[in-house]
């Protein structure tokens, strides 16, 4: 037969085979599902910041495994760290057991730790996720000091396990007490900047103070360097250095989250050295893996009080995911990726402040290196409590649904799922920086005109 005569492989008829793969997903999985019912994409390859769908279109992926691929989809340098694990022999599962692989990652880890603390650590493995890392550090040191309470944020966000959760700023039965993270935009006294965030700590330090504040004596203080669910709120420096003031001179472990902020992202390998301040807990997770699941916390020593296997957890050897954890931490610190994204960051927020000028549904542009929040807004309608304009949850998700079109990835964050978040790998190019910046612009200018819709958003960890 010729082949103009071939026979079609299939049917005018027959719905692509991405479809059928949206449709069981669709029939088969949880309705927690999040990303999926936002993103409807099948990926089949990817390299960099490029996602190749099943469909044969290309995107450029700003949401990065929710902050985890700080050097893109499937770096060179990651990819070889695993095949050298996969053909060496080596055991891919040791629970806790010492192995060169392991200790390789520990060593190169704490190369990349604030030195005061680096000196006199410990590290816990703990399950994959960063909520698991989490929930480590919650038990640590309740078992450290006796204590139960514990000292959290408004808008903060550690994850999906019932310890993490009760810590979240959505928690409404834990025994939290909950402090006021210092807000520009929507500051809650009103004042925004320097003053309000000493007003924060002013509040901070006088309930811990009051005998009749009704808070419990605080195991710990928990505090995200920069809000990423909650809307991509950086905290202050020197609010930052009062937190570890006022925990130090109560006894209070301070525990730093650092599972999306760490490994370049915000411009500094770890976020807390923006403030230069030392916690007493790191939370780990999402980078340290190189794209696979690692989850750790570090820790001063004299808080290692529990008794063996206290803590465990049976996938806390994961042998790939330390050996692409230690080719991306090494990486990025030979590279001086943390300087670059600080770099390239400040770029990309002056440009979206420029967008800003032109576009009033543009409430505020924040961030810290590539770590970059758009909130949106209905500039007609005015918050009467902050001065602000009440945030607009369906324009968000109508720029994302254009982002999409457009061939760009982003997801949605804050309170009421106003703020376009841009997480892209530390490896951004230039070039690529100007194409997302392009795509998101052209796709707010589309979303304004387009009907809205109702968010249907959701974090992970």
């Amino acid at each position: 037969m010729p082949p103009s005569a071939e026979l079609p492989t299939t049917s005018p008829r027959t719905p692509p085979a991405h479809e059928g793969i949206l449709r069981r997903q669709s029939l088969r999985e949880s309705a927690a599902r999040t990303y999926a019912r936002s993103l409807p994409i099948v990926p089949v390859r990817a390299r960099g910041l490029t996602i190749e769908g099943a469909d044969g279109r290309r995107y450029l992926d700003c949401l990065a495994g929710a902050g985890t691929l700080a050097l893109g989809h499937n770096h060179p340098v990651v990819l070889e760290a695993i095949r050298k694990v996969l053909d060496s022999g080596a055991p891919l599962h040791a629970l806790d057991l010492a192995t060169p692989v392991k200790d390789a990652f520990t060593t190169e880890l704490f190369t990349t730790l604030p030195r005061a603390l680096a000196d006199r650590a410990r590290i816990q493995f703990c399950s994959p996720a960063g909520t698991d890392a989490v929930e480590a550090a919650l038990k640590l040191v309740r078992t450290a000091t006796g204590r139960g309470g514990l000292l959290a944020f408004t808008g903060a966000y550690h994850g999906m396990t019932a310890g993490a959760l009760d810590a979240s700023g959505g928690a409404s039965t834990a025994r939290v007490t909950r402090l006021p993270f210092p807000l520009d935009y929507r500051c809650p006294y009103g004042v925004g900047g320097e003053r309000g965030a000493e007003l924060a700590a002013r509040w901070t330090e006088s309930l811990l103070d009051d005998p009749k504040g009704g808070v419990p004596a605080p195991a710990a203080m928990i505090v995200e360097p920069v809000q990423g669910e909650g809307g991509v709120n950086p905290a202050p420096d020197s609010w930052m250095r009062r937190m570890r003031e006022i925990t130090a001179a109560r006894s209070i472990p301070l525990i730093a989250d650092e599972v999306q902020t760490g490994v370049g992202r915000t411009g500094a390998f770890w976020a807390v050295e923006h403030s230069g301040i030392v916690p007493d807990v790191m939370v780990l997770s999402k980078a340290i893996g190189g794209s696979l699941p690692l989850a750790v916390i570090v820790y001063r020593d004299d808080l290692d009080l529990w008794e063996p296997g206290a803590h465990a957890g049976t996938f806390r050897g994961n042998q790939l995911a330390m050996a692409a954890g230690t080719a991306t931490l090494a990486y990025v610190r030979e590279n001086r990726l943390a300087e670059r994204a600080a770099l390239l960051g400040a770029r990309m927020l002056a440009r979206l402040q420029g967008l800003a000028a032109d576009h009033r549904g543009i409430g505020d542009v924040r961030g810290r290196g590539l770590m970059i929040g758009v909130e949106l807004v209905d500039p007609e309608q005015e918050d009467p409590r902050t001065g602000t304009a009440v945030p607009a949850p369906e324009l968000a998700t109508a720029v994302r649904r254009e982002c999409l079109r457009r061939g760009l990835i982003v997801e949605l964050g804050g309170r009421h799922s106003s703020v376009v978040r841009l997480l892209p790998p530390l490896t951004l190019t230039d070039e690529q920086a100007v194409a997302v910046l392009d795509r998101l612009a052209d796709a707010l200018a589309a979303a304004e005109r387009a009907p809205r819709h109702r968010p249907d958003t959701g974090p992970s960890r």
